[in-house]
């Protein structure tokens, strides 16, 4: 095959057969193809699209440059839950224990933090000790003994999406949704999946910022994973708000720790107990997902899921001391409370801006070598439609970089509107597709 004449027919709006689209995913993985020729065929199939079959051949071609993790000596359904990121987004670390307490098995390879959203990888390695680095063969043994494992994603899984990733990253390509399907979903698949739980993100805290892209990317998941006969439910959930009151890696796993341990927090346990009832709906431990949530509040109440968290945290060589006594972990060297100017109701959040303050406070990535500060992060007092008095306090900041206070000081007050009148309340899980 030409390359050069694949590039020219999909830059015509031609679709390209599935034999095509392998040649050139394993032509540009075996170095065959120079960066300058596939980044315009990147580009061509940004601007051009792709249909519901060359995304599954992408997914596919992507999904085989790799290992595909056979689990099929762990007995049982194995579901996952993939999200597409978000401010505050703690709910991997809910609702695998949840699942895994029920009996699901949960094979999660993780991500690490992108842009202004936080990563799961990060949160995890908040715990002393925790390895996200896991081999294939630890990665099945802590699966088959605890029923979840959280790792991040090996050299062997998908490596033709960590090269076109970065290429997409550097070619202003990274927002097309067929190249974002094949990016996610060969990862997916590779885990050994038996189906999946979708939470794609909407508002001003997302990277679908419209509901009518959301949604689009939510159906072009479904279908490709419905390509590979995997079990799928898409929510679109919303996040024009961090979601639960804590940002920042051990933060997160602070407010988990709590919500596993029986503290209701209305935003973050309701998406939380939602996805993790799909899960096991599709599990086949219930009849529905709001059975599901049933079974998942009562798990909380019963102590199961946090023993499973505990359980798996510890066989990833995490100090487990911090889970039955997050008070000791070590604190930042600085706080600073961020009050209100004048009274009112809390009218939006500019999520994005929230993410980007954790992000200058160190609890991510501002260059690629940056060291993550896990004790860095926000509390937030205030939500949506809450009422503030003038010299109230809207949130609370901590950094070991006191520099940092002022400067992320201002960029909260700019990003939180506060108003005369109360908002009306917006729906957290927008639409479910199947």
């Amino acid at each position: 095959m030409n390359t050069i004449e694949l590039i020219r027919k999909k830059r015509n709006g031609e679709s390209l057969s599935k034999e095509e689209i392998l040649f050139l995913i394993t032509s540009y993985t075996k170095n065959r193809i120079p960066d300058y020729q596939f980044a315009a065929f990147l580009m061509a199939s940004y601007l051009r699209g792709m249909n519901t079959e060359e995304t599954a051949a992408l997914t596919e071609a992507m999904l085989y440059s790799g290992k595909v993790i056979n689990l099929s000596s762990i007995k049982g359904m194995k579901i996952d839950k993939h999200s597409t990121g978000g401010v505050g987004d703690k709910t991997s670390l809910i609702i695998a224990p949840i699942a895994a307490a029920a009996g699901v098995y949960v094979p999660m390879i993780s991500g690490r933090g992108l842009g202004h959203t936080g990563g799961t990888l990060d949160k995890l390695e908040a715990i002393p000790g925790y390895r996200t680095d896991l081999t294939l063969s630890e990665y099945k043994k802590v699966l088959n003994k605890a029923g979840a494992v959280l790792i991040g994603q090996t050299k062997e899984i998908a490596p033709a999406d960590k090269l076109i990733y970065a290429l997409r990253d550097v070619t202003a390509t990274v927002e097309s949704i067929p190249l974002i399907t094949g990016s996610i979903m060969s990862k997916k698949l590779a885990e050994g999946i038996d189906g999946l739980v979708l939470d794609v993100k909407t508002g001003s805290g997302a990277f679908m910022q419209k509901l009518s892209d959301a949604k689009a990317l939510a159906q072009s998941l479904i279908n490709t994973a419905k390509a590979f006969d995997k079990k799928v439910i898409a929510f679109i959930t919303d996040m024009n708000q961090p979601l639960g009151k804590y940002i920042g890696n051990w933060f997160e796993v602070y407010e988990s720790i709590n919500v596993l341990r029986g503290e209701y927090v209305p935003d973050l346990c309701e998406v939380s107990f939602t996805l993790s009832g799909a899960m096991l709906f599709l599990g086949g431990k219930v009849g529905s997902i709001k059975e599901g949530i049933l079974l998942s509040k009562a798990l909380i109440a019963n102590g199961k899921a946090f023993e499973k968290f505990v359980e798996f945290v510890k066989l990833q060589g995490g100090d487990v001391t911090y889970l039955h006594r997050p008070e000791k972990y070590p604190k930042a060297k600085f706080s600073l409370q961020v009050t209100a100017a004048s009274g009112g109701y809390v009218t939006a959040i500019d999520t994005y801006q929230i993410g980007m303050a954790a992000l200058e406070l160190g609890a991510g990535r501002l260059k690629k070598e940056d060291i993550i500060d896990p004790k860095a992060g926000i509390i937030f007092a205030k939500k949506l439609g809450e009422p503030v008095n003038g010299g109230e306090i809207l949130a609370e900041i901590f950094s070991d970089k006191k520099s940092s206070l002022e400067p992320v000081k201002n960029r909260i007050l700019s990003a939180i509107s506060v108003g005369k009148n109360k908002p009306q309340k917006t729906k957290l899980v927008k639409l479910i597709l199947q």
